[in-house]
This record gives C-alpha cells, sequence and structure tokens, in this order.
C-alpha cells in the first residue's frame, strides 16, 4: 500500500470513530502517556470549540491552529488543505463572514461526509467541501486570498507540486498560513521515522531549511517558520518504548528537534517580487 492509501485508510477510519463519539488523535492514547497527547491538545480555545459541531472537534488531527494566526479579513477566500472533519473550514468561514468564502479539500469520502454534516449542525452557509488531492487543486487560478492547512502537507509524497499548486491558486499578494511538522537538524534515519509516524500520523515531515527551498523553488516569498510546540523525548517515550529503541541513548539525537511549526509565506504580487525567506527570528542561511 502507497502512503496515500494509507493516509486515506486511516484518515477514513479516524472519521468513522469522530462519528461515533471517540477521539481520533495521532499519537498515543492519554492513558499511554499519563497525561493529554502532547500533539492534538490545546490547540483551539474554548470560544473556539463552542461554535462549532462536537464531531468536528473530535476529527481534528492537526497539530496547531492555522485560524488563530493566519489574520483571516472579512470578505476573504480561504482554502484549507485537508480540511478533515471541517474543524478549520468553519471557523474560517466565521471569521471571513457573509461576504466571504471558505474551502475544505480533502481525498478522503469519510471526511468530507463528516464535514458537511458538521457544516450543516453548525449552519455555516458561506462553505464548500471539494474532493480531490492537495497535489492537483480543484480551483482556478488566482482565486484564492489564503490558504491554510493543519498538520496536511507532511502527508505528501511530492511537497513540490503541493506548494506550486498552492501558489498557482492563490491571487497575487495571496498568503499561505499553515500548521505542520518541521525536523530541525539532523536525526538519524530509523529514529526519524518512528519519530514521524508519532508526531504525523504517518508523517514525511521536511527538515527546516529544506520547507524554506521547496517554498522559494515554487515562487513564495517572506517566508517565515515560526515554531508553536516543541516535542521532548518524554512526550514521545512511550511510543517509541515498544519500538527496540533505547529511548534514553538517543534522547540527545532527537530532543528538540521535532517541532510544530506556523509556516507563512506570499505570493508575490508580481513575477519579479523579491524573495525573502526567514526561520524564525534570524535567516536561513
Amino acid at each position: 500500500m502507497d502512503v496515500k492509501e494509507t493516509v486515506r485508510e486511516k484518515y477514513g477510519a479516524a472519521a468513522l470513530r469522530a462519528q461515533s463519539g471517540g477521539s481520533s488523535c495521532c499519537g498515543s492514547s492519554p492513558s499511554s502517556l499519563g497525561s493529554v497527547d502532547p500533539i492534538t491538545s490545546r490547540l483551539y480555545d474554548a470560544s473556539q470549540t463552542t461554535e462549532i459541531p462536537a464531531e468536528a472537534v473530535l476529527a481534528s488531527l492537526g497539530c496547531g491552529n492555522p485560524t488563530a494566526l493566519a489574520q483571516l479579513k472579512s470578505g476573504e477566500t480561504v482554502l484549507d488543505l485537508g480540511s478533515g472533519g471541517g474543524i478549520d473550514v468553519l471557523l474560517s468561514a466565521k471569521r471571513v463572514g457573509p461576504t466571504g468564502k471558505a474551502y475544505g479539500l480533502d481525498m478522503t469520502d469519510e471526511m468530507l461526509t463528516l464535514a458537511r454534516e458538521n457544516q450543516r449542525k453548525a449552519g455555516v452557509q458561506n462553505v464548500a467541501f471539494l474532493k480531490g488531492d492537495i497535489e492537483h487543486i480543484p480551483l482556478p487560478d488566482n482565486s484564492v486570498d489564503v490558504i491554510i492547512s493543519n498538520c496536511v502537507i507532511n502527508l505528501s509524497a511530492d511537497k513540490d507540486s503541493v506548494f506550486r499548486e498552492a501558489l498557482r491558486v492563490l491571487k497575487p499578494g495571496g498568503r499561505l498560513a499553515v500548521s505542520d511538522v518541521v525536523v530541525r537538524g539532523d536525526v538519524p534515519e530509523q529514529i526519524r521515522h518512528n519519530m514521524e509516524l508519532w508526531v504525523g500520523c504517518i508523517a514525511g515531515a521536511l527538515e527546516e531549511t529544506d520547507y524554506v527551498k521547496k517554498l522559494t523553488a515554487a515562487g513564495f516569498a517572506s517566508i517565515q517558520i515560526e515554531p508553536t510546540r516543541v516535542y521532548s523525548i518524554d512526550d514521545a517515550r512511550h511510543f517509541l518504548s515498544g519500538k527496540g529503541i533505547d529511548v534514553d541513548a538517543i534522547s540527545k539525537q532527537v530532543e528538540g528537534r521535532f517541532i510544530s511549526a506556523f509556516i507563512r509565506a506570499e505570493k508575490p504580487s508580481s513575477i519579479t517580487g523579491s524573495r525573502e525567506a526567514c526561520c524564525g527570528p534570524t535567516c536561513c542561511s
């Protein structure tokens, strides 16, 4: 089974669990961690979760809250790549108001069914959920003001196509504002694979500088990567302990290397626009 089919199967099952009232968290269960899941917990405050159906919250598999950081404006058109149960689409629709529009794009039938039911329950009209792949966005050129995504781009096996398509559908001056899993520095392959499975639900997380390079190659400008959560070895200890890995021995190779980050970038207003790329408070070399 290839990556896309594995992701489709896993997220389809997550949608069905959410419909039945169960959690769809990626990481270890709260009981196995001894606490709440450090990846998916506390991403949305009560003022947001009370606005939308419980099933949309239960289906959230994200690692961040792009709607809180995207600075959405009334009347804008927003596209959520990998919209899942619709939590970020519904929140975005409220932010852009009745003169704006929020699209959700997902490849999983079960998630689309759940999202449309959540839309019905929320009574939100300015929303449309589309079936498709994030590598081939079914929207016209220059049609979207803002693209958001919540821990989905790391799942794609063809991130170059994702970024090219994102640039294509954005209007000149449009914004990319996504949450995603990012790796900082070198991590041994076996350890990286296991950490990615834990942090990203079958992840293919990019190293921080590679993320910037791919966005720049696609044509984006003003690129920034802002860490929102740094995962510790203790966060992953219970997950890794059953993998034949000496967790204490590898802790120095893992500690602080896997992060959830908020990635911002812009489509230049013209093709001659300048390109700047920064990682956090200091510019990348």
